[in-house]
């Protein structure tokens, strides 16, 4: 429910608010990837495309930086979760190797719930 309303109160607004950019901003700009190249009015060296695609072009590299930051600033949260979810396998196994030992039929997942509650 809070995503549906996100999206229709953040992203769409934020939505047509890019095509209303990218509508009013068609005309051509000089993109230039050298900074010493000197400027001088129509002249400039560089290729000309819509201002709106540079503006996509940005935040699309921005989104996949950010992105990429993320996933490696996880990397370590991610290791631990990797090691806690085999140990958990692990001690499941081992719960189970037990019951079959003792003769304990296991009558699924919500078994393993109630003996840990019964200890308490």
């Amino acid at each position: 429910m809070v995503n549906r309303i996100v999206g229709w109160v953040v992203l769409v607004p934020l939505c047509l608010g890019l095509i209303i950019f990218a509508l009013a901003n068609r005309h051509f700009v000089v993109v230039n990837f050298n900074p010493f190249a000197p400027v001088e009015g129509t002249v400039a060296p560089g290729f000309g495309v819509p201002m709106f695609v540079v503006l996509y072009v940005v935040l699309l590299v921005g989104v996949l930086l950010g992105g990429t930051a993320t996933w490696f600033a996880q990397a370590s949260h991610r290791r631990r979760e990797k090691h806690w979810r085999r140990e958990a396998h692990m001690l499941n196994g081992e719960l189970e190797k037990l019951r079959r030992h003792n003769g304990q039929a296991s009558s699924g997942p919500l078994a393993e719930v109630d003996d840990l509650l019964e200890l308490r």
